[in-house]
């Protein structure tokens, strides 16, 4: 059975939706990042983290996609086109989308106050306001790849819900119809309604 530590209120999550719709037995221990027993796993403090027996894996992308490859779900099969295609916006949205949301977090509460710009907010909006268009149009079907829910369809919704909650433009109609759908997934509906 797959152990996840970390927080559910950060990219834990994307772990967690991956294994309900893998429909994977696991378990769960909430930490904190920094805390002894993820430092122990992971020196960089970072979480998610899972542990498949004694290996560990961290990284959620990283994690979500091991398990896809392991379990023959969510994703197109290693050396296809269509993986090339998906590995492809799976990179746009966490280069486009995620890192965007993390440096407006790093410079809100995860940066020493010393060294946090307030000021690079307004920019940070913009940019992910432009590059959303561009990750949107990309969209295929009801998910990114089409008809089926993949990887980068986890990233995304859960960016778009990251962006919602730190005051990011939320004007985008194709994006707000895209996490609807996502958000209505049996998984992610199981998993939110879990403690």
């Amino acid at each position: 059975m797959y152990e996840v530590i970390g927080g559910k209120q950060s990219r834990t999550f994307r772990v967690l939706w991956a294994l309900e719709e893998l429909g994977l037995d696991y378990t769960h221990t909430p930490e904190k990042p920094r805390s002894d027993l993820v430092t122990r796993l992971n020196p960089t403090g970072k979480i998610p983290i899972l542990k498949d027996g004694d290996d560990v894996v961290t990284d959620s992308t990283a994690i979500i996609t091991y398990l896809a490859d392991k379990h023959g779900g969510l994703t197109a099969p290693a050396g296809t086109i269509a993986r090339a295609q998906q590995d492809g916006i799976t990179h746009q949205v966490l280069d486009d989308i995620d890192a965007v949301l993390w440096t407006a977090a790093r410079h809100s509460f995860i940066l020493p106050e010393e060294h946090r710009v307030d000021a690079i907010k307004p920019s940070l909006k913009w940019e992910y306001a432009r590059n959303l268009e561009k990750v949107m149009v990309r969209v295929k079907g009801p998910f990114l790849m089409g008809e089926e829910f993949t990887i980068p369809d986890i990233i995304l919704a859960h960016c778009g819900g990251w962006a919602m909650n730190a005051g990011f433009p939320t004007d985008n109609a194709a994006l707000k119809d895209y996490v609807k759908r996502c958000r209505a997934r049996p998984s992610f509906q199981k998993l939110t309604a879990k403690t």
